[in-house]
């Protein structure tokens, strides 16, 4: 059985930083891993991913501030937000899906729906 359970969220003043944590259990590979995020009344977006080998993507609002890496000893996937601003308040998750073991480029990974997601962790930015 698939888990991803996310921790690390809270509250934090603009420019601020967090890490958020995403432990996976009940498998070893997935094609795409990542970090999506909702704000009331917003859809969710896709904010920064990896593929099958490490290599990240990122949504343009993040650009530069956030990086997704995983320790794959610990098979945990890591968000490193900085200069955070207001508009990042959102709830953040963290999700993974398999393409039957194939492959797919990180910037692919940020199009994909994905099949298993964890239950969200909050981050609220106050300015």
């Amino acid at each position: 059985q698939v888990q991803l359970v996310e921790s690390g969220g809270g509250s934090v003043q603009a420019g601020g930083s967090l890490r958020l944590s995403c432990a996976a259990s009940g498998y070893t590979y997935s094609s795409c891993m990542g970090w999506f995020r909702q704000a009331p009344g917003n859809e969710r977006e896709a904010v920064a991913v990896i593929d099958s080998v490490g290599d990240p993507s990122y949504t343009d609002s993040v650009k530069g501030r956030f990086t997704t890496f995983k320790d794959n000893a610990k098979n945990t996937l890591y968000l490193e937000m900085n200069s955070l601003k207001p508009e990042d308040t959102a709830m953040y998750y963290c999700a993974a899906v398999d393409f039957d073991g194939r492959w797919v480029p990180a910037a692919r990974c940020l199009l994909y729906e994905y099949t298993y997601w964890g239950q969200g962790t909050q981050v609220t930015v106050s300015s």
